[in-house]
């Protein structure tokens, strides 16, 4: 019996389990949202939550910690100085997570993401759900411009606005 054992195996031996998890936090923590099933990401809520609040204490030993639980390291590579700081500001899952992410949430006690149900995937009926921090807001799309050699369309002024420049006119 499974009497208090509360981890979702979720079908995979525990190492499998844990890399899973830790990828799936890592990329939470790059791209600020994520999309999986229902019961990953009720697992991995449990271990961003754990991560930030590593993060807010910002030592050295809750770096390794949490570099530790989600299995990052450095680059490899030799790369030159830009390709270096484009890789960290874009790639370095400890300096966002502390330098970006935790002090946003320095004043709040717990409760980091939250998780948005969606529809049921097609193929076999698994609910998925949204994962993301909970103060984030998804980027407005971009206008589109008008393509170079073509003008964009400019609005008619209203009769009341043409009279009222005639007004200024005169005055």
């Amino acid at each position: 019996m499974r009497h208090l054992k509360r981890t979702a195996k979720l079908g995979r031996t525990s190492t499998h389990r844990n890399a899973m998890l830790a990828n799936l936090v890592c990329s939470l923590i790059r791209h600020k949202r994520v999309t999986t099933t229902l019961a990953k990401a009720k697992a991995a809520r449990s271990v961003a939550e754990k991560i930030v609040t590593l993060g807010k204490r910002a030592t050295l030993q809750s770096r390794r910690l949490a570099a530790a639980r989600l299995h990052t390291r450095g680059t490899t590579e030799q790369l030159t100085k830009e390709e270096r700081q484009k890789w960290r500001q874009e790639e370095d899952i400890l300096r966002i997570l502390f330098e970006d992410i935790a002090p946003a949430f320095k004043e709040r006690n717990g409760g980091y993401t939250r998780i948005v149900r969606m529809e049921q995937r097609p193929g076999d009926s698994a609910q998925k759900a949204i994962l993301e921090w909970v103060d984030y807001t998804p980027p407005a799309p971009a206008p589109e411009e008008a393509a170079p050699g073509t003008e964009a369309e400019k609005p008619e002024t209203t009769a009341k606005e043409a009279e009222g420049k005639k007004a200024e006119a005169k005055a």
